[in-house]
């Protein structure tokens, strides 16, 4: 399907006329996680595709797995907690690989696939990611994965940037040279394969840069530099960061940078976003947002030392769930009234953002930008208190198709890397982000001590199955 998709996107872009001669480089970006597995002699047929047909027609045969495991498969637990006994604890393997053992990343696909068909496993020459598989597409050889979406599998050693042979040897035989060796991000692959020079008039010239997982391509795009922090406000809200020197932790990711291999990023993912600021929004402000914007309005930051925990479906970060009140001296409250509950709604957000963040090594600098995206960063009133809360400038973005995007820069990114040209440089022309709001003065000393309290209380709220219990 991956194949045929983009057999029709060229020839779509053909019919219309596009000058693919003009294309000096590209990249591009695949969902994170998933794999793809090549059956044994696949790279002859790869290598000698025929121009006068479909490229889908010539690999129908060519995959040992018809179906790939894509992200949200999470039918691998056994397999996790394998992986983590075999490095000694969940903390010991996010130490080595930058995350815990999750059931989407790619190691523990694969070692179901071992386990449960060795023959399919036996039949397999190569393993690729969905983004170095859509860029062996276009080299004409197998890609090899690069650096930033390789930490995204439990098999990567993020500080040495080399395969792990301890969580190698724990999923699956003779996985080492089924994966091949990573690469820098930014890396050159070689020229575009002579299929698409023939077939749409590339220029053989046109170089491959490797390809990477969509969240790494989507901090290309969103330009972000050392320091910031990239804020999508969703359905779940997501924290992109780039760190100098991370501290892996039992939850959140730490990947290799795309865009500069001596650094690192992080992912943090917070499944109770929008859809819980609208059922507050419906239950205290009439459905509003102008009366949400409001009731936020009239009640003094720090909420006269209230906090709240917000967690209608069970939380990724921290793992809890349900609504938690508590009062200035730290005493369970059953409500608030509707506007402190709106303020205690927001700030807690945005508290737990900073907590977490600064768990996994993240330091607010004096340079730091805050970039937000996604449908509550279009309110101002809420862009107040994560700049507050914060203590930095928020600017908003427009982050439509920021993989792709992302993916253009690092081609660009990639012509010049070897001269030590920096993306930053690379994208200079790119409009600039628009700032939305700066920090309150006095905003830093009047929310330390309350995140502070925040992180204590959070403790008490999280989930734990052997105390939890049913109450009618």
């Amino acid at each position: 399907m991956w194949v045929k998709a983009l057999d029709m996107i060229l020839e779509k872009m053909k019919s219309s006329g596009f000058n693919f001669s003009q294309v000096r480089a590209m990249s591009g970006a695949g969902q994170q996680h998933g794999s793809v597995y090549w059956e044994k002699g696949s790279i002859q047929i790869l290598k000698n595709a025929s121009s006068e047909l479909p490229l889908h027609q010539s690999l129908k045969g060519c995959f040992s797995v018809s179906d790939s495991p894509i992200w949200m498969d999470s039918s691998t637990a056994s397999q996790c907690r394998a992986l983590e006994k075999a490095l000694g604890g969940a903390q010991h393997l996010a130490n080595v690989t930058g995350s815990r053992a999750y059931e989407r990343f790619t190691g523990n696909q694969i070692a179901k696939i071992y386990s449960q068909n060795p023959e399919v496993y036996k039949q397999t020459e190569r393993i690729s990611l969905v983004s170095s598989f859509a860029a062996s597409l276009f080299l004409g050889a197998y890609a090899p994965i690069d650096y930033s979406d390789g930490s995204g599998m439990n098999l990567l050693q993020i500080w040495e940037k080399a395969w792990s042979k301890p969580c190698l040897d724990a999923c699956a035989p003779g996985l080492e040279e089924r994966l091949g060796c990573p690469v820098p991000s930014h890396s050159v692959l070689g020229p575009i394969s002579p299929y698409y020079s023939q077939r749409y008039g590339f220029s053989p010239d046109c170089k491959i840069v490797a390809f990477t997982g969509d969240n790494p391509a989507s901090l290309a795009g969103m330009r972000l530099q050392e320091g910031d922090i990239a804020i999508s406000l969703g359905t779940s809200d997501t924290l992109f960061l780039w760190i100098q020197e991370p501290t892996p932790a039992l939850e959140g990711h730490i990947l290799c940078n795309p865009v500069d291999s001596q650094t690192y990023m992080a992912l943090l993912c917070f499944k109770n976003g929008s859809l819980m600021r609208e059922r507050i929004r419906d239950e205290c402000a009439s459905g509003s947002w102008d009366e949400f914007s409001k009731a936020l309005s009239s009640t003094v930051a720090g909420n006269s030392g209230n906090l709240g925990f917000y967690f209608d479906v069970m939380e990724i970060t921290p793992e809890a769930v349900g609504i938690h009140r508590f009062n200035r001296d730290n005493q369970k409250v059953p409500r608030f009234p509707k506007e402190v509950e709106i303020r205690a709604l927001i700030e807690g957000q945005f508290m737990a953002k900073r907590i977490h963040a600064e768990k996994l090594g993240y330091k607010v600098l004096p340079r730091t930008r805050i970039l937000a995206t996604g449908g509550a960063s279009h309110n101002k009133k809420i862009l107040q208190v994560l700049s507050d809360v914060f203590n930095a400038p928020v600017f908003t973005i427009d982050t439509a198709n920021s993989a792709c995007l992302g993916s253009a820069y690092r081609a660009i990114h990639g012509l010049v890397a070897e001269r030590n040209v920096s993306l930053a440089d690379v994208v200079k022309l790119a409009p600039e982000p628009r700032l939305a709001v700066t920090p309150t003065p006095g905003a830093e000393e009047l929310y330390r001590p309350l995140l502070k309290r925040y992180a204590e209380l959070e403790q008490k709220v999280i989930y734990n199955p052997a105390s939890s219990c049913l109450v009618k």
